[in-house]
């Protein structure tokens, strides 16, 4: 079956059919991240008749409308964006989204008698051999615009710049290639051809196709939804930007999207930070009860997975879904809700969260209990117990697609509390616990998802900082403090321990920097015998433990067997098996807690 068909066309057609609608650019209302001198040098290669490589089309199934007729699907481009987006400012004179998201205008000037291009700059708008804007030259009248550069350049060669500029409005007669998708296949078909065809081997995201998708349809406000879904990731980082929403998107700002994500502008919290995929991903698979992105593509085009025809009904529900879906991911009370029954699990920080797909998933379970009708108390439970057990497991790091679908499917279908149950009893068995989370501690990875479990167990433990008196480990990962070694560093490497080894997690630990530099580089024989001496003596030159009992409860807390008071280099291997068995049980404990 042939999958594509290759054509040539002038590109005057290709920005005709952008502009009416006819090819759909997704990222056009996205930033544009090309810098302005690869627009110059486009508009270069084209002028000299060099080729500016094929754009890829998927064009849209035909969909089957309620009076039984047929309407002719759009094309959407879905790599070539930003070379038909640049030919719209540099030929068209469009505007473009910069990165900062502010509609500006990139203005290629053009020297006649050298035949050069230049973005345009102050210098260049002072010098009368340039033509400013192309744009100008090639949308204005060819014999015009040469008499007035011949009135500011007499002693210019008139045949020379005639036939330049001659050249320079007929770029917009050069032809470019353009690869046509056939428009019954599917999204993973799709997928393979762009990797094939791209020289980059680039990999679209699922999510970029869906997005494609709902910025597309003018039916259904998709690129209102395809806003908001961007606005929202964006307020997200920078709450400044709803400033420039307000000054420049009047349209957007009275809609029900944007109401629903003003609380933005004055919220700094960074603990969740979606891109667009995560959002996306999170409405979908919450309300659809799909895990595979493909399908949200399909049944935006309105396909009907049972008879393989596509129908509008189906993509005007699918629409609606869709914008619920949205609705309630950016909705305050939800999110805020979230957040807080995520950090009182213990993950205060971003950074003890490497699994986004845990915490996409997580937020996932929080909706749709939710919707289910659970009650508060549950689903904090549920919510704390799913993000900490799919960490644990890696649940979401191998195949996430699938296993968004089938968690979602059960989910939906059966008690939550008895489908987490038997996953429990097939994953977190007691081998789990005694050998197997022990192994994983055991490693030099300080990102590791094990160990940021342990570290949120503390936090939720309100457990202090080693040696600390009053500092809680919470304080010390909120306020950036440092992870320091039980084992000194310098000391471990000094006996021949390579970084492998010295930077086990299983000797990290979080203490004040003051108290780290105290103990310096000394073996734990020597700076507990001194930690010992000043209780003996109540002085609290080194830490501000008062007395025996409270140096013990200091160490059980942060997992450090009270063994390392008498130990030295030759004991390190035998106090980091006891030191992860510890971890593995603070973990279990804090787990079961949940």
């Amino acid at each position: 079956m042939q999958k594509y068909s290759v054509n040539q066309h002038l590109i005057e057609t290709v920005l005709a059919w952008v502009n009416s609608g006819e090819i759909a650019i997704p990222e056009i209302q996205r930033p544009f991240v090309w810098d302005s001198s690869k627009v110059r040098d486009l508009m270069d290669s084209l002028y000299q008749g060099y080729p500016i490589g094929y754009v890829i089309a998927w064009k849209n199934p035909n969909v089957r409308l309620k009076d039984g007729s047929l309407s002719e699907g759009k094309r959407i481009l879905i790599d070539g964006q930003q070379r038909v987006t640049a030919l719209s400012a540099a030929v068209l004179g469009q505007f473009v989204i910069s990165k900062t998201y502010e509609r500006i205008k990139i203005k290629i000037a053009f020297n006649p008698v050298e035949e050069k291009f230049e973005v345009q700059n102050p210098a260049i708008l002072k010098d009368k051999t340039w033509i400013h804007d192309i744009a100008e030259a090639i949308n204005g009248n060819l014999f015009e615009v040469a008499e007035k550069y011949f009135l500011l350049n007499p002693s210019a060669d008139r045949l020379s710049v005639q036939n330049a500029l001659q050249t320079l409005v007929n770029i917009p007669k050069k032809q470019i290639g353009i690869i046509e998708l056939a428009s019954d296949l599917d999204i993973e078909t799709v997928t393979e051809i762009f990797i094939r065809i791209n020289s980059k081997g680039v990999v679209l995201s699922q999510a970029d196709f869906a997005m494609s998708k709902i910025s597309s349809n003018t039916l259904y406000q998709g690129s209102d939804l395809r806003k908001a879904i961007d606005y929202f990731c964006h307020l997200c980082i920078s709450p400044e930007f709803y400033k420039h929403i307000m000054d420049n998107d009047e349209d957007f700002v009275k809609t029900e999207l944007f109401g629903k994500m003003q609380w933005l502008k004055s919220e700094n919290e960074d603990l969740y930070d979606p891109d667009y995929s995560d959002l996306i991903r999170v409405a979908f698979t919450s309300q659809f009860n799909r895990g595979r992105l493909s399908d949200l593509v399909s049944l935006l085009s309105g396909r009907n997975f049972e008879t393989r025809t596509y129908e509008e009904s189906i993509a005007e529900q699918s629409y609606s879904l869709l914008k619920a879906g949205v609705g309630n991911f950016i909705n305050e009370t939800n999110y805020k809700r979230f957040l807080m029954i995520v950090k009182s699990a213990g993950f205060i920080s971003p950074k003890l969260i490497r699994s986004q797909n845990a915490i996409n998933f997580a937020y996932i379970v929080y909706l749709k209990l939710k919707e289910l009708g659970y009650g508060s108390v549950e689903i904090e439970k549920f919510v704390r117990r799913w993000l900490v057990y799919s960490i644990l497991t890696g649940r979401y790091s191998g195949s996430p697609e699938s296993m968004f679908d089938y968690d979602i499917k059960q989910i939906n279908q059966r008690p939550i509390g008895e489908y987490l149950k038997e996953k429990e009893e097939g994953e977190l068995s007691d081998a789990f616990w005694s050998a197997s989370l022990p192994q994983s501690l055991d490693t030099s990875v300080a990102s590791s998802p094990y160990f940021n479990v342990f570290l949120a167990a503390q936090v939720k433990a309100n457990d202090r900082g080693f040696l600390s008196s009053d500092v809680l480990v919470g304080d010390l990962i909120s306020l950036r403090g440092d992870i320091h070694h039980l084992f000194p560093k310098d000391y471990l490497k000094n006996n021949g321990l390579d970084r492998s080894k010295y930077n086990q997690i299983a000797n990290y630990v979080y203490m004040q920097s003051e108290i780290n530099i105290k103990v310096g580089n000394k073996p734990p024989i020597e700076y507990f015998a001194k930690i010992n001496s000043q209780i003996q003596s109540a002085s609290q030159l080194l830490t501000g433990i008062a007395n025996n009992e409270q140096l013990c409860q200091n160490l059980a807390m942060n997992c450090v067997p009270e063994e390392i008071q008498d130990m030295k280099v030759e004991n390190y291997d035998d106090f980091l098996i006891l030191r992860r068995k510890l971890m593995a049980n603070k973990i279990k404990v804090y787990y079961e807690g949940l």
